[in-house]
């Protein structure tokens, strides 16, 4: 329950420094977005690399296997 409403409150805190009658952040905000949009992308591209490895592996990993199974039959 305290969860839901820190939640709450952040969002309505984000809200209210969006606003033009309230902190007025909206031109900060969007320039810190500009800026963290290019930086996360890089960083989601290389986890999607690494997680395109492992799945990679772990095919190759489970073609062996089966062939092993294969062999014992």
């Amino acid at each position: 329950m305290i969860t839901l409403f820190v939640g709450l409150l952040l969002i309505a805190f984000c809200v209210f420094a969006c606003l033009s009658n309230g902190l007025n952040w909206s031109v900060e905000i969007i320039r810190f977005l500009k800026g963290f949009g290019p930086c996360f992308a890089a960083f989601v591209g290389l986890i999607a690399v690494f997680i395109g490895f492992a799945d990679i592996k772990d095919k190759k990993e489970a073609k062996k296997e089966a062939e092993k199974e294969n062999e014992s039959k």
